[in-house]
């Protein structure tokens, strides 16, 4: 198993997990701080379900996929070389992983706090841990698409 990713994952949890303890500690459930006016709020939420509240009243099934998931990843990490680019990206992705995956087990439900309203539109409240994964998983499709690239022009060099 390689540990790096995981060396990783475990502070992008460790910063998740904080964050979620700062809201809990100050905030009551669905109170919510202006930050910016018309912009971005602190509100603590619990989501019960997965992204935009999708899959509601499903714990048992998202912690099943959620496990599936990780041992997916895990199993790629090791079949595949990852340079240090790659480590950090995977170790993002599980970190942000965890850190749902461990407010599901411990509260029955993912606490979400960052609250945008974007053009009049209010965003689906969220957490750094979707913050993690979301920017983890476009990173992980620009280095894989740049990676395709280099290995072709590789290829027509030869």
């Amino acid at each position: 198993m390689k540990k790096k990713p995981y060396i990783i994952a475990f502070f992008f949890f460790i910063i998740d997990f904080i964050s979620k303890q700062i809201v809990i500690h100050f905030l009551s459930l669905n109170e919510s701080i202006l930050v910016i006016k018309n912009f971005f709020y602190l509100t603590y939420t619990r989501n019960n379900g997965a992204a935009w509240s999708i899959l509601k009243d499903q714990r048992l099934l998202l912690l099943i996929v959620t496990v599936i998931v990780l041992f997916l990843i895990n199993k790629y990490m090791n079949k595949e070389e990852l340079s240090k680019t790659e480590n950090f990206i995977y170790g993002m992705i599980i970190g942000g992983i965890i850190g749902n995956l461990f407010d599901r087990i411990v509260y029955a439900s993912v606490i979400d706090f960052l609250d945008f309203k974007i053009f009049g539109y209010n965003y689906p409240i969220f957490n750094l841990a979707d913050t993690f994964i979301v920017i983890g998983i476009i990173l992980l499709i620009i280095v894989s698409i740049r990676k395709e690239h280099y290995e072709k022009v590789s290829r027509g060099r030869k």
